[in-house]
């Protein structure tokens, strides 16, 4: 099924019957995506009166409580409120949901005993193509990523002149297949989350970051339309649900 869609005066038509889903479920009933050195998820029916409010216990529904955090155990979408002392909404900020959005395959690069993301790998693939979004896929891009437990394994991160560099290139939404755009031990500076953001200017609001994406080797780089789906919650982030659509013109 094709759909045209009006977006900034362009008409884009795409193949709305086949959705590219990019998120990482939460999933208890194997090994969960994991990070920051917390404890699993876990997904446990609520009990009342000593009775489990389960359908295979006798209860007429299923009624099940999630304790989780959406840093740590989910594709999430985060806004400035993740690292500011005022608490803001990502829920309150993210007023669109549909964006033109270019992915990108990165081979990180070993600098100083760590793997980065540059500004050479993301000006070579980006060049002077205008988009609303990006969606990093690094590599080895293997179905690890969907369990992976990165607490203490130092992942690649992007570099603080990388940030700027989306930054200035008017890119609103950043997404990609790791736990942080930061070093996992940054002494808390998170310079990249702070120069994507623009903390030392006036703050992009209307930016997100969406951490914990996974995007299939089947999926061509290129141009995409982006719809970034997200829990409403009142919160610096929330689990969210990324889905690419193939632009056929």
């Amino acid at each position: 099924m094709k759909a045209i869609i009006e977006y900034n005066s362009r008409k884009i038509e795409v193949n709305i019957s086949n959705p590219i889903d990019i998120s990482i479920p939460i999933d208890v009933t194997k090994e969960n995506l994991n990070a920051w050195y917390i404890e699993d998820p876990k997904i446990f029916p609520e009990e009342m009166e000593g009775e489990k409010i389960k359908v295979s216990e006798g209860a007429v529904v299923n009624f099940n409580n999630i304790h989780f955090n959406p840093h740590s155990h989910v594709t999430h979408t985060e806004c400035v409120g993740h690292i500011t002392e005022e608490v803001h909404s990502v829920n309150k900020n993210l007023k669109y949901f549909i964006f033109l959005a270019e992915v990108v395959t990165i081979a990180p690069l070993f600098h100083n005993g760590d793997f980065i993301i540059g500004v050479k790998q993301l000006s070579n693939a980006l060049r002077n193509k205008k988009r609303d979004a990006i969606v990093i896929r690094t590599l080895p891009n293997l179905e690890d990523k969907k369990s992976m437990r990165y607490s203490n394994t130092n992942p690649t991160y992007l570099s603080e002149k990388a940030a700027i560099y989306l930054r200035e290139k008017g890119i609103k939404h950043l997404l990609i297949d790791l736990p942080s755009v930061d070093k996992e031990k940054d002494e808390g500076k998170l310079l990249s989350h702070n120069a994507f953001w623009n903390t030392a200017g006036k703050l992009r609001m209307d930016a997100t970051i969406t951490e914990f994406i996974y995007v299939p080797n089947s999926v061509e780089d290129g141009e995409y339309l982006l719809n970034l789906m997200i829990a409403p919650f009142e919160n610096d982030a929330t689990p969210s649900k990324p889905v690419l659509y193939k632009i056929i013109k």
